[in-house]
C-alpha cells in the first residue's frame, strides 16, 4: 500500500493525539509548515519525513522491490538454448510476422 507523505504524517499524528501546533512545537517548525505537508502543497524529504515520524515514536519503513516487467522469464531461458543460427532464424521470422501484421505505411516515398 501506498500512501503519500502527507496522509502519512496526519494519520500517524491522528493516532498519536497530536495536534499539527504540537508537532510542529517538537520539530521546531511552524504549524503551517505541518499543515502544507498534510495537505500535500508541499513534499517533505525522506529525512524530513522519517525524522517527523521519529518525533511521534515511529519509524519511517522503505523498501524496494523487483517489479512486474512484463516478460516471461522462462521465454528468455529458452532462447537463449538457442544455437545463435536458431535464435537469428527465430528472430527474422519474428520480424517477418510485426511486418505482415502491420499496416502499410501511407508516406511520399514509400515504395512496397
Amino acid at each position: 500500500m501506498t500512501l503519500e507523505p502527507g496522509r502519512l504524517i496526519r494519520e500517524a499524528r491522528i493516532r498519536h493525539g497530536l495536534s499539527q501546533e504540537r508537532l510542529a512545537r517538537r520539530a521546531g517548525t511552524t504549524q503551517s509548515a505541518i499543515s502544507r505537508i498534510e495537505q500535500e502543497r508541499i513534499s517533505p524529504t525522506v529525512q524530513t519525513l522519517a525524522d517527523l515520524l521519529h518525533l511521534m515514536g515511529e519509524e519511517l519503513v522503505l523498501a524496494a522491490q523487483r517489479r512486474d516487467a512484463g516478460i516471461d522469464p522462462t521465454l528468455i531461458d529458452e532462447r537463449l538454448r538457442m544455437s545463435e543460427e536458431e535464435r537469428l532464424d527465430y528472430g527474422v521470422a519474428f520480424a517477418n510476422q510485426v511486418i505482415e501484421m502491420s499496416p502499410t505505411p501511407k508516406r511520399k516515398g514509400w515504395r512496397s
